[in-house]
């Protein structure tokens, strides 16, 4: 079917259907945008803020809510900007404050929210109080900020634990002078230690800087990594990465970080506009998770167990009872997301060729359709698959080199390793520059080449060409971001109602709404529940019964 909004009234974006206040953060649809690949604005081949600003219209008229931006601080780029050299400065690879500036009073005017990345876990080392560690000697003041220690051993020559870096091998580098610095991801990225008072101090300075400048929010780089349990124990188990969220750790979601996260909401909330946190945070279990947004601590988490699903319904059930059980015991919303920067496009995870793409069109109208929040990824609602074959001479993810090729399990710098998510653990193949226009690379990127090759035949994905097809992906998620806001039944809520369904099948009900999603190779027959206003496969033909395509989503209005 085409993609046709119904003639239902307008529903207030400020409450959800029972009437009950809703702050805009609780069923926003909110889009990430990787700065280096979004839109070149300068003609260098790396994307920009200018060009960031540009583009603004595309997400206005896509319907987003609010705009995530990567980091774009001044960076060396051992990791995309994650190794953080100067917080309130911008790297002239992505343009200066200006246009910072000007970037967020461009969003507001149409209406989009501006979240931007903060990074606490860990600083570059190039920042210059890392500078001023190396510079002196063991047991010095500017030591105590980053965690130094002594190695084991008679000589000191073995690390001071087990802990393992994200990215593979150890997480400690000894210096000349034969002390150790801890780094949970790449050396050039050394861990900070918060139970410095100077930290906090900092970091707290730090947001009001951009919050005085306008952003709207912080989206907190690995939200639970902060703090690091007394005598850094052992975790006495190889392969770390893969344990990620799925079991304890002692360097990730220690109980203290939460303090940190209530510091920083009582400060978001002494701003007007309803500033928020949103915590990118891995923890071994649901409940832990929801820890993350109690009343006081931030307003979102990212839901990773949700991307990490198998394309399987029993699962994906399993999962949004689990999810909305959690965030509902502590009044918050869930936070579903398909894809980032760090994993494999769900597109490509779901399935090569047309039936990823099938499942891929039909998962996101599954999360639209849930209660609470949702993120897209820049080039998701063009339907882009995964880049597979990129030259390993051009690949900058630090994974990649540190893993011999591979990259660490599960390709994620923070994000928990599964073969779902994961597979060949390598992160630059989600971040090729997304297409515009034209019939050749770049793609109306920019003005010059790409800072990594688009494939050539990506000229009927761009926006261009998209836009205007009733049947493309991009039309798809047009049409279902204008429906959320025209369903009364859609946005915030705390549940769902799942209707009787076939092995295989989906089926939930909210008010005067229903989706039904269907996960099987073939086609279902379902009783008809309303009136099909969007889908993303062909429903029909209508009667008492009507059949449902293989791989499928379909919203009904009731």
């Amino acid at each position: 079917m085409t993609h046709e909004l119904t003639d239902v009234r307008l529903a207030s974006p400020s409450s959800n259907a029972t009437g009950r206040p809703a702050g805009w953060w609780r069923d926003a649809v909110i889009y990430q945008v990787y700065v280096r690949s979004f839109a070149d604005g300068d003609g260098d081949g790396v994307g920009d803020l200018r060009g960031v600003r540009e583009r603004l219209p595309h997400l206005a008229r896509l319907g987003v809510d609010a705009v995530w931006l990567t980091p774009f601080y001044v960076s060396p780029q051992a990791d995309g900007g994650y190794d953080v050299a100067d917080y309130r400065a911008v790297d002239p690879l992505f343009g200066d404050l200006a246009d910072a500036a000007g970037l967020v009073a461009a969003a507001h005017g149409l209406g989009l929210r501006v979240i931007v990345d903060v990074v606490p876990n860990h600083t570059s080392d190039r920042h210059p109080w890392f500078l001023a560690a190396r510079a002196g000697r063991p047991g010095c003041p500017d030591r105590a900020r980053y965690h130094f220690r002594p190695g084991r051993g008679a000589d000191g020559a073995l690390p001071p634990n087990d802990w393992e870096s994200v990215f593979g091998g150890p997480a400690w580098t000894r210096l000349p002078d034969g002390e150790w610095y801890l780094h949970l991801f790449a050396p050039e990225q050394p861990d900070l230690n918060w139970a410095h008072p100077e930290v906090p101090e900092e970091f707290a300075d730090i947001l009001r800087f951009w919050l005085d400048l306008g952003v709207d929010g912080f989206r907190v780089d690995v939200a639970h990594g902060m703090v690091k349990p007394p005598g850094l124990p052992d975790v006495g188990a190889a392969e770390q990465a893969t344990l990620i969220g799925s079991q304890p750790l002692p360097f990730f979601d220690q109980d203290g970080v939460h303090e940190i996260h209530r510091s920083w909401r009582r400060l978001l909330d002494s701003y007007g506009g309803e500033r928020i946190g949103v915590a990118e945070a891995w923890a071994p279990t649901s409940e832990r998770l929801a820890r993350y947004v109690r009343p006081d601590e931030l307003h979102q988490a990212f839901n990773f167990r949700f991307l990490n699903c198998p394309w399987d319904a029993a699962r994906m059930r399993e999962v949004i009872d689990e999810s909305l059980a959690a965030t509902t015991a502590v009044g918050a919303p869930t936070t579903w997301v398909l894809s980032n920067h760090d994993v494999v496009r769900h597109r490509t995870r779901y399935g090569s060729g047309p039936q990823g793409l099938c499942r891929a069109r039909a998962a996101a109208l599954l999360m639209l359709a849930l209660p609470g929040s949702a993120y897209l990824y820049q080039g998701e609602e063009l339907g882009l698959p995964e880049v597979t074959d990129l030259p390993d001479a051009l690949r900058q993810d630090p994974a990649f080199r540190r893993g011999g090729g591979r990259g660490a399990a599960g390709g994620g710098r923070t994000d928990a390793p599964s073969e779902a998510a994961g597979q060949e653990g390598l992160r630059d193949g989600c971040r090729v520059p997304i297409p515009w226009d034209g019939a050749r690379a770049p793609y109306g990127f920019g003005s010059a080449g790409a800072w990594l090759p688009q494939p050539a035949g990506w000229a009927g994905l761009t926006v261009a060409a998209q836009t205007g097809d009733p049947h493309s992906t991009l039309e798809l998620y047009r049409a279902a971001l204008e429906l959320r806001r025209v369903l009364p039944g859609l946005g915030a809520g705390d549940g769902v109602e799942w209707l009787p369904a076939p092995a295989g099948v989906l089926a939930f009900a909210r008010p005067g709404f229903v989706c039904t999603v269907n996960t099987l190779g073939r086609p279902v027959e379902l009783p008809v529940p309303g009136r099909p206003v969007l889908s993303s496969g062909p429903v029909g033909p209508e009667g008492p019964m009507v059949q449902i395509p293989a791989d499928s989503c379909t919203w009904w209005a009731i």
